[in-house]
């Protein structure tokens, strides 16, 4: 069995220094060796020194029986960056983690991140990720600068995605306004989850699934609430004309054709998030380095073998095209 991460972060310098320039971050060190970047009282990203060390992953891949990790560069993603610096960043993203990768091809695969406040762009670098750098599919966050995914702008990154049928990967980032999260940080612990399952209810609603039918997109954090707002977003499809009006199902049945990670963790939200969209829709993750989970969250589940077996990697080889 080929145990596949498909959550995973790429951790460069050059980026955690930038977003510290562009962002104006505040850099405080903790008692055990983390650094946080912060403002206004709200923790942007972190670090700590063995996630910039290839040698460190590698190691810590290999005592937890992890075969492959799929990278992509964490929340915020390249998106504080004004337009117009934002190609310039992408570009240098992508080839930091695509020179990584080919570094280490047996074990490491990555996602492209995008310029999306311009979407030309974007669809540029889609071709040059893909074609010329090798990378396997795009990360997008849960929003762009505030403006959510379904868009009418967008419209032409999701037909060529479409086209390509590229996986893409989705990741949280901060909502719109955390104005009223001012303590415990709440903006990472509940604004993301907040975010995915706004980003992914519009979508549905949108007709982005219906529209465009063939590509796979993953949900980080296993859908966030999606999953247990399913029959309420049904509900809403019966009683609103507006939740009708650019899908042709109930919201369910585009979900149920959306993938999920397994970094809920816990079994019972896992457990759930199987028998409402199946094992074949959920994708082992770990968050690694950020959290850094092991297989156990799968491999304590009360399931079959085959079905761990698919959880853990042969549903990710199918979607990224691995053997």
């Amino acid at each position: 069995m080929t145990t596949i991460d498909i959550h995973a972060h790429f951790v460069d310098r050059h980026y955690v220094d930038e977003l510290t320039r562009v962002m104006r971050l505040n850099a405080g060190t903790t008692a055990d060796g983390k650094t946080l970047l912060r403002d206004r009282g709200a923790t942007i990203a972190w670090t700590r020194p063995d996630m910039f060390s290839a040698e460190h992953r590698l190691a810590d891949m290999a005592q937890k029986n992890i075969d492959i990790r799929v990278l992509s560069v964490s929340a915020p993603n390249v998106y504080p960056w004004p337009a117009t610096e934002q190609v310039e960043i992408a570009r240098r993203v992508n080839d930091a983690l695509a020179r990584y990768c080919r570094a280490y091809p047996e074990k490491f695969i990555g996602l492209a991140s995008l310029p999306l406040a311009d979407v030309g762009a974007s669809l540029y670098e889609i071709d040059r990720a893909v074609s010329e750098l090798g990378l396997k599919g795009v990360a997008i966050g849960s929003n762009i600068g505030g403006v959510a995914l379904n868009d009418a702008r967008f419209e032409p990154l999701w037909a060529k995605i479409n086209a390509l049928r590229l996986p893409v990967v989705e990741h949280p980032v901060f909502p719109r306004d955390t104005s009223d999260m001012g303590e415990f940080e709440l903006p990472l612990r509940v604004g993301l989850m907040f975010d995915t399952t706004l980003m992914a209810a519009r979508m549905i609603y949108a007709g982005i699934f219906e529209r465009y039918p063939d590509f796979p997109f993953v949900l980080a954090h296993t859908g966030a609430a999606l999953i247990m707002l399913m029959e309420r977003l049904d509900n809403g499809y019966r009683l609103f004309p507006d939740c009708r009006k650019y899908i042709a199902k109930l919201p369910s049945e585009y979900a149920k054709r959306l993938y999920y990670d397994s970094c809920a963790f816990g079994e019972k939200a896992l457990l759930f998030a199987i028998d409402s969209v199946g094992v074949g829709q959920i994708l082992f993750g770990t968050d690694d380095p950020f959290i850094g989970a092991d297989t156990a969250h799968v491999m304590r589940l009360p399931i079959s073998d085959a079905d761990k077996t698919a959880i853990l990697g042969g549903n990710a080889g199918r979607l990224f095209g691995l053997s």
